[in-house]
């Protein structure tokens, strides 16, 4: 049965500490190991991080020595009922330099805030001085976390870092996720509004619409995770690339078949024909802010593009 802070000893706060400093050291260890190939400005200060712990550790077990002796009673986390606990984040399979900046910050201010809020929890003098102790090391952390930042700023690694970041995710997620929003957007307009003109039936056409939607997702999402499995390009995880593909192949495709649930014909169709534009503008909005394309340049060569295909759905529908 898990304890509160109050129910414990001042042995087994300190053994606690130790545990919890443990932990912490570890984890920044195994952050730095995870980024040191991309980002090797980041991965210096989690070992330095880490080194920083690895100390408090080393002061805390000599204290507890002094104190207690040899024997250190297993305590964890889990144990003691609204102690901090760890987001696995190292176990992320895409980890960016903001959620490991975040999640360092973080850490050091929840063991402070805790020991701090800890102190007005017992009435033991002595767990109340070891305490108070605690709070001034986890302070210390916060600080050379922050301190650790500002130099990776001063230093212009802190701007590279962020262009990589910046390029990996261009890579990662917006490439496959453009190419399966043009696609979507962009193929499907033919089969949708051929079936529309063809049958004047809305039932039908957000049929055709739906079917060939999720069959190009299923389609562009295979296509994009056989072609590379991201190891020497850097594209990331053939399966994460094929699901952001597929699903926004979908999204693109449902977004303009959804307007025929409508059952006035002429007036699903002229909806459908708005949330197309906004379709295109998205797309070329996107071209522009992370492809460094030309804003006009983009605009024109999606709106020609999806104009085309939709010219061939309104001559082939008209045709039947």
């Amino acid at each position: 049965m898990a304890k509160t802070l109050k129910d414990l000893t001042a042995q087994e706060v300190l053994a606690l500490a130790i545990q919890a400093e443990e932990e912490d050291g570890r984890i920044y260890a195994d952050l730095a190991e995870r980024v040191r190939k991309d980002y090797p400005a980041t991965a210096q200060s989690l070992q330095t991080m880490h080194d920083e712990e690895d100390g408090h550790r080393h002061r805390l077990l000599t204290l507890y020595r002094e104190r207690f002796g040899d024997h250190i009673p297993l305590i964890r986390r889990q144990d003691v009922k609204g102690f901090i606990s760890r987001k696995p984040l190292w176990l992320n399979a895409i980890l960016t330099v903001p959620m490991i900046r975040r999640e360092v910050e973080s850490m050091e201010e929840e063991a402070r805030n805790f020991y701090q809020v800890a102190i007005n929890q017992t009435a033991d003098v002595a767990a109340r001085q070891l305490l108070g102790d605690l709070a001034a090391e986890e302070s210390k952390h916060y600080e050379l976390a922050e301190e650790m930042d500002e130099k990776l700023k001063a230093s212009g690694a802190r701007e590279s870092e962020d262009a990589s970041e910046r390029r990996r995710f261009v890579l990662q997620i917006v490439q496959p996720g453009l190419a399966g929003l043009m696609d979507g957007s962009v193929s499907t307009l033919a089969p949708v509004f051929a079936a529309a003109l063809a049958t004047h039936n809305s039932w039908e056409a957000f049929l055709v619409g739906l079917a060939a939607s999720v069959g190009a997702g299923i389609s562009m999402g295979f296509a994009e995770a056989m072609s590379d499995d991201g190891v020497l390009s850097g594209r990331g995880l053939p399966w994460i690339r094929g699901a952001i593909c597929g699903l926004m192949t979908t999204a693109g495709g449902i977004g303009h078949t959804l307007p025929f649930l409508i059952s006035h014909f002429y007036l699903a169709m002229s909806i459908a024909v708005a949330v197309v534009a906004v379709e295109l503008g998205v797309i070329a909005w996107v071209r522009h802010r992370y492809m460094d394309t030309p804003l006009l340049s983009a605009a024109f060569q999606v709106i020609v593009g999806g104009v085309l295909v939709f010219i061939v759905g309104i001559l082939i529908g008209s045709a039947g």
